[in-house]
């Protein structure tokens, strides 16, 4: 269980604090001054803090000092009133991980507490290479083939160099885990990671998300913002797929490769960074380049270090170590004894191609055993499980997407509106979310693990479409 310390002064609104996060499945300790809440980190540390700038008897200034010279990898969330956010900022630029401003947003928050936990699980949880599954305490890095070994090889090469890394390889290779390891290898392990997916955050936000903004550059900005390069300085930023990156916001990456500075939007000053990027891709980058969707420049900046991960299909004598370090640990995260798994089995497993590489082959293996009996996982499980897969996917062509459309026309017919587009949408997204509860039996945790979705995002929705736990269907 996720753990969070809360330094507040005020008694009621740590109070409030801690009964919504411990109903969010977190566990929750509490100080009101920063001389306690050290002494609550130095015996037992959380995972994240949650600190107030204005204390009494030492500052959150201070506070924030002591905390981050004790570990510099601990994140810190920083409470300011608007008067005191210049206070903030510099702590930020010194490595607190984000700010919120009083009183804040309930939602906003969660969704920073929910981003610091999960840059503080990039920084902390080991990602373990070539490792024995029996040996393995964190996450890893699995295979002993041929293409598997030279991006070990790579990993140790490039880790303790500077070198800008571009990371390729199709969706579910891994190559998060590998950018992960570059950065637990490095010279910058003990200096902040964070991790910016350029698909997942809107195009309007992502630059201001990337470099910041100065107080009045757009409606709405009533204070100035760091932004996560500017707060990772002398650590590591991760560039998720690159590939899908704005061709706005690719000049503003070449500067700061080129030039080691950024400029926070509506500024002019150009502001020194010292950070290492680790860009990764799904993409054909060469076509792009052919098409003017990504510059040229910046692909050979990027491509200083390129390390192409192989697809599952072309290191398929991988595929029995995967299944032996994946059931083991998926059997600990739903609570039963690891079942194995028949010779049988494993040959299916062998003879099916992974369109999905590593991910897909996790998703199959835990969706057995949420509904395995505790008998070895047999053939029968296992076809099913990837039939099933397959067939689906030609039914939403040819049969379940006829449905669909039927359904759709009748909507638009009897009752069109300007609303139909939301409303379909939320329908559909409830019934995903229902089926993901009834699999996990209300397992929030679970269940935000198989949508993909954070738990704090997850809890959102829930309550948006109004869905009740207890009126869930119960599988057999």
């Amino acid at each position: 269980m996720n753990r969070i310390l809360i330094i507040d002064d005020d008694d009621q609104l740590r109070r409030s604090f801690k009964k919504l996060l411990s109903e969010e499945g977190y566990f929750v300790k509490e100080a009101p001054s920063g001389e306690a809440g050290l002494k609550l980190i130095r015996a037992n540390p959380p995972d994240i803090v949650v600190l107030d700038m204005r204390l009494p008897g030492m500052s959150g200034f201070e506070a924030f000092n002591s905390i981050h010279a004790m570990d510099p990898k601990l994140p810190v969330i920083i409470m300011t009133a608007y008067g005191t956010t210049e206070t903030a900022i510099e702590a930020t630029k010194m490595g607190a991980f984000d700010y919120i401003l009083k009183p804040f947003d309930i939602p906003d928050m969660l969704v920073t507490i929910g981003q610091a936990l999960e840059s503080a699980r990039f920084m902390r949880l080991p990602v373990d290479i070539d490792a024995a599954p029996d040996r393995i305490f964190g996450e890893a890095i699995i295979g002993r083939s041929s293409p598997m070994q030279d991006i070990y090889k790579a990993i140790g090469r490039v880790s303790p160099t500077d070198a800008t890394v571009l990371i390729r390889g199709e969706s579910g290779t891994g190559k998060e885990l590998v950018a992960r390891a570059i950065y637990q290898h490095s010279l910058r392990s003990d200096k902040p990671f964070l991790v910016i997916n350029c698909v997942a955050i809107p195009e309007n936000l992502l630059e201001s998300e990337l470099f910041g903004y100065e107080r009045g550059a757009f409606t709405g900005a009533s204070h100035r913002r760091v932004g996560k390069i500017e707060q990772a300085n002398h650590g590591t930023v991760f560039l998720d797929e690159i590939g899908d990156m704005p061709a706005s916001i690719q000049a503003k990456i070449l500067r700061l490769l080129q030039e080691k500075s950024i400029e926070r939007l509506g500024g002019r000053e150009a502001i020194p960074v010292d950070v290492r990027i680790i860009a990764a891709t799904n993409r054909d980058l060469e076509t792009a380049l052919a098409e003017s969707r990504f510059r040229e420049d910046l692909y050979y900046r990027l491509k200083v270090v390129t390390i192409g991960l192989p697809p599952l299909r072309d290191r398929a004598g991988d595929i029995p170590l995967l299944i032996d370090y994946f059931l083991p640990r998926f059997a600990r995260e739903i609570g039963i004894n690891n079942p194995g798994m028949t010779e049988e089995a494993r040959k299916e497993f062998l003879n099916y191609l992974w369109p999905g590489n590593v991910r897909e082959l996790a998703n199959v293996l835990q969706k057995v055993l949420i509904f395995n009996r505790g008998a070895p996982i047999g053939v029968e499980e296992v076809k099913n499980t990837i039939s099933g897969r397959i067939v689906s996917r030609d039914k939403l062509e040819e049969g379940i997407d006829k449905e669909i459309r039927q359904w759709i026309r009748e909507e638009l017919s009897s009752r069109g509106h300007e609303n139909v587009f939301d409303s379909c949408t939320e329908r559909f997204a409830s019934i995903l979310i229902r089926e993901a509860l009834n699999i996990t039996g209300g397992n929030r945790t679970q269940a935000a693990k198989l949508l993909g979705l954070s738990r704090p995002t997850l809890h959102s929705k829930i309550e948006k479409y109004n869905i009740r736990l207890e009126t869930l269907v119960k599988e057999d």
